[in-house]
Order: C-alpha cells, then structure tokens, then sequence
C-alpha cells in the first residue's frame, strides 16, 4: 500500500505552527527573563534603600552599641518572623532586628566599606522547629566614623537586610501565569488566522485542481485563464499539454482513418481479381500495380504521421553530433558535394529526437539533391523571454539553381517535386512543413545571398 504524502494544507500548517510556536516560545522567554531581572533590581533598591535608611537614622554609643531609629523603615522589622529582617554585625557591634527573634540568620558577609552585594536565595531557620524560609540578603560594608581628631574612631560593621523570597516569587508567578495565558491565547488566535489565511491562499490551486478535473470528465477543454500570476506559467503549460495531446491523438486517429480508408479499394481489386479467377499473367500484373498504389498510399500516410507533434515537456537535443551523421551519410551519397556547418553551441533542438531527425535529413538531402558542390547548415539561438526556453532558428543553404518565388507555394505542397526526373515521392518538404507546424514555428524559402542557391529558414519561437 502506497503512503500517501502530506498535503500542502498540513504541510504548511505544521511548519506555521513550529514556528509560530519556537517564536512565541523565544518571547515568553525572553519576556520572563526580563521581568525576573527587572523583579531583581526591584529587590535590590528595595533593600538598599531600607539599609541606608537605617543608617541614616541609627547611632553608636561610646559603649559602641549600635542605636537604630526609633521608627525603623518598615513596622515589619519590630514584627518577629515578618519576613523582612535587619543586622549590623562587626568586629564590635553586634545588632539584630526584633523581626529576628527566634530566627537564625544565615552567616553574613565581611564587606569592605562601600562595598554592596546582594544574593540569595538562603535558608532562615527558626529556632523553635518550625519550617525554614528563604531570603534575599542585601549586605552594605560600613565605617562609622565616631569622634574629631586625635578622639575620632572607625567603627566598621556590614549591615544587613534580608527579605522573604515570597514576594519576588509571587510578582513573578503572577507575571509568569499573565504572559503564557496571554502568549497562549494569541498563539491560538494566530494559528486559527494562519489557518484561514493558508485556506485562502490555496483556493487558487484548488480552482486549479477542480478545473482539472472538469477537463478530466469532459465537461471543460482547458482550464481558464484567471489565476494568479505564479500559476499562469503552470496553466498555459498545462493547457499547452492538453492542446498539444489532443492534436496528437487527432492526427493519429484521422491518420489510421485515412490509411484503412485507402487500402480498401487495392484490397477490393485484388480479391476481385482473384475470385474472378483472372489469368497468372493479368493478375500478376494486377497484384504489381495494387502493392505499388498501396506503398504510394502506406508512404503517404506515413509521412503525416512522421511528425510525432510538439512536445511541451520534451529533452533538449544538441543538433551538431546529430547533423553531422546525417551529413556524412549525404557526401557518400552525393560526391562531390560539401556541408559547412555555422551552429552556435548552445542551439537546442526542443522536441523528439526523430522529428529533428526527419526535419534535417529533408532539408539536407533537399539540399545536396540540388547543390553543385556547397551546402551550408546555420543554426542559431532565438532570445526568450523571462522564463521562457530559449528559441531555435536553422538555416540551410546550397549553391543550387534555386527555387523562382511563384513556385515556392506549389512546391511545398504534398507529392510536388522539383524536377520530375528525379527520384522520390515528392512529401519530403511536405513533412518539413508539417513538422515545423507541428512545433508551431515557421518555414520559409528565398535565395541564399552567400550561395546564391536556395535557402530554406525554420523559426521556433521561444517556448513555455
């Protein structure tokens, strides 16, 4: 059993929403880290505010007992287990916040003066058992100095504040909830716009494919010309193909048509002849003269058929390894005579290879038939358009008598020769013209003014 492969639909909506969810997965992200810095520096004002708030307030006794404000930044340090706790701790000074009661504070930092650093989250236990809390501790290096000249002292001491982790977490558990409920929301909502966006933009290949499928049961010829403009190379393509199958099959049926309709009479004589009993002399004579009107009939018929059509998709064919077999087999034939080749490298032949076959063998036999000794073979790129592959004109040349202009018409017709006196059945430019219609390019003949003879000139326009 045969998998079938995706749609373009899902196709495109599984790649829409990857990217749509690493996008808003990057942003959530980027969006988080950010709130939880700015959470952060919050925290760190917060507390540096608190401290030098307190230093600001507080004083040294000559005992060197550290003598805070009487009203402290927040009523939560005079609160025991608050959360929000103070220390001034030093070589001499040895202070607590009455929030510190049966609290034991993690050990705290010796800090030159000035310095300030902030870190967590630590541990806070409580001395009774209970459950252990986390803090952020702000720590700010301090020298009190105390006294004037030869009476003055430095007192350092690195004075501390610390804060429950519960209020940063909970700011960013509530930023954290808003951003994915609202990032989650607008993914939704853009995946159900992308959903009927990507429908939207699909209708033209599904205008494409229901076309097709009218032209599949009959019930259209072609598809139409109203589509955008990247599906306009595709439809005249197609249409192109469609055209171009239904010429063939046409050419094909009138052509086995015409040869069966043909053979009728040469077979109805020949069994005539024989039911009448004719005598072995006449009825050879009989069969003789039918089988030659048949071949005349099956090399007629055949000729129609030589041209296999234009091929929208077909191979591009070099034309100088393939004109230079036909040519030599013509000087065998021919002695005397010499082909000259002009061919720009990267002239292609864009059809089946039989049809340039039959093409250049008629034109160059035509050719070496009616030259004196110089034939000559051009061929050429024509210039395309964007897109577009790229044209091809041939030229071919001989230094013959020529062809008068009144004659060119009467001589392309089907049977017509040149001279009667030379052999052939008279269809080999017939077969050049047809093929040449065919590919939907153009023949034409005049004087070659190099040779002097005639020249015949085959155009193919660019192609889809």
């Amino acid at each position: 059993m045969v998998r079938r492969a995706p749609s373009l639909e899902v196709r495109q909506l599984l790649a829409a929403s990857l990217g749509l969810i690493a996008f808003l997965g990057l942003t959530g992200y980027a969006l988080d880290q950010a709130f939880a810095r700015t959470a952060n520096n919050s925290l760190r004002e917060r507390l540096k505010g608190y401290a030098s708030a307190y230093y600001a307030g507080s004083e040294i006794s000559r005992k060197l007992e550290f003598q805070p404000p009487y009203m402290p930044p927040d009523p939560r340090f005079s609160q025991p287990g608050s959360g929000l706790y103070a220390a001034a701790i030093g070589p001499q000074i040895n202070w607590l916040s009455s929030s510190t009661l049966g609290r034991q504070l993690p050990s705290l930092h010796d800090l030159a003066a000035g310095q300030v650093r902030l870190d967590g989250p630590l541990q806070v236990v409580d001395s009774a058992g209970g459950p252990s809390e986390r803090v952020y501790r702000l720590a700010m290096g301090v020298i009190w100095e105390d006294g004037h000249g030869a009476n003055r002292r430095d007192v350092p001491f690195v004075f501390n504040v610390f804060e429950n982790t519960r209020t940063v977490d909970e700011q960013i558990g509530i930023f954290r909830r808003t951003l994915w409920r609202y990032l989650g929301a607008a993914g939704v909502l853009l995946l159900i716009v992308q959903f009927f966006a990507m429908r939207w933009s699909l209708l033209p290949l599904r205008r494409v494919q229901r076309e097709l499928q009218r032209v599949r049961t009959g019930a259209a010829e072609r598809l139409s010309g109203a589509h955008p403009r990247e599906l306009e190379p595709l439809a005249e393509s197609i249409n192109a193909l469609i055209v171009s199958e239904r010429e063939t099959l046409g050419r094909y049926r009138d052509t086995l048509s015409d040869l069966a309709h043909s053979l009728k009479t040469p077979l109805a004589v020949l069994r005539t002849s024989l039911d009448e009993g004719t005598a072995p002399r006449a009825l050879r004579e009989d069969v003789r003269t039918q089988v030659e009107r048949m071949n005349q009939i099956v090399s007629y018929q055949l000729s129609r058929a030589a041209s296999s059509g234009h091929k929208l998709f077909a191979a591009p064919l070099e034309i100088e390894a393939r004109a230079e077999g036909i040519v030599t087999s013509l000087e065998r034939v021919y002695k005397g005579v010499l082909c000259e080749f002009d061919l720009d490298p990267k002239a292609r032949f864009h059809g089946e290879q039989g049809d340039l076959m039959e093409l250049l063998g008629n034109l160059l036999e035509n050719a070496f038939k009616w030259a004196r000794t110089r034939v000559a073979l051009t061929a050429r790129v024509e210039a395309a358009g964007l897109n577009q592959r790229p044209g091809l004109h041939l030229l071919v040349e001989d230094d013959g008598p020529g062809i008068a202009p009144e004659q060119v018409e009467h001589l392309l017709q089907r049977g017509v020769r040149g001279d009667e006196r030379v052999q052939g059945h008279g269809i080999g430019l017939s077969i050049v013209q047809n093929i040449v219609r065919a590919y939907h390019g153009e023949l034409a003949v005049d004087a070659s003014p190099d040779l002097g003879g005639a020249r015949f000139s085959v155009r193919f326009p660019p192609g889809l």
